[in-house]
């Protein structure tokens, strides 16, 4: 999925920034694995909801996204972490399976949920406010695993530089 954020001023495309600091991770969060893979946990009202996640850094991992990808485990995603906050818009343009978005305030908790998202499709899905991260998982993943909009997300990025 080509990532584009939109502009403050909405007037333009941009591509999206890879963060270099993840605001939303606190200290009981764990640490990347040695398979490259970094946990993330998502406080829900009916339990702590685990995941692995890869970590799309860069702009060229961010353009990727899960593209041309036929699956997805429902412990596994991909998180597009922005620094400094910004609004975001993604598309589904060569990605093949259903996604949901959960879009993550710089507080770490969730703003929106896009559920479903349609594969292939061209109709851009903004975030509707300012964000620091963008959570992929398997589309209905969210609402089978009880994710709701104000639940917290936590995660430590350990190339991430120290706060000051």
């Amino acid at each position: 999925m080509i990532r584009q954020s939109f502009a403050l001023l909405g007037a333009a495309l941009l591509c999206a920034v890879p963060l270099s600091g993840c605001a939303a991770a606190d200290d009981n969060t764990a640490v990347t694995r040695t398979d490259g893979l970094v946990e993330l946990s998502i406080a829900t009202s009916g339990g702590k909801r685990a995941f692995l996640v890869e970590m799309a850094r860069t702009d060229a991992e961010q353009a990727r996204g899960l593209m041309y990808r036929t699956e997805l485990a429902p412990d596994r995603g991909m998180l597009f972490p922005y620094d400094p906050p910004q609004p975001a818009s993604f598309w589904m343009k060569n990605t093949l399976i259903p996604l949901d978005m959960i879009f993550i305030r710089p507080d770490g908790t969730i703003a929106r949920i896009a559920e479903n998202t349609v594969p292939e499709s061209l109709e851009p899905v903004p975030s509707g406010e300012p964000v620091s991260a963008v959570l992929e998982i398997a589309g209905g993943n969210a609402a089978a695993q009880g994710i709701a909009v104000g639940d917290k997300v936590s995660w430590r990025d350990p190339q991430a530089r120290p706060a000051r």
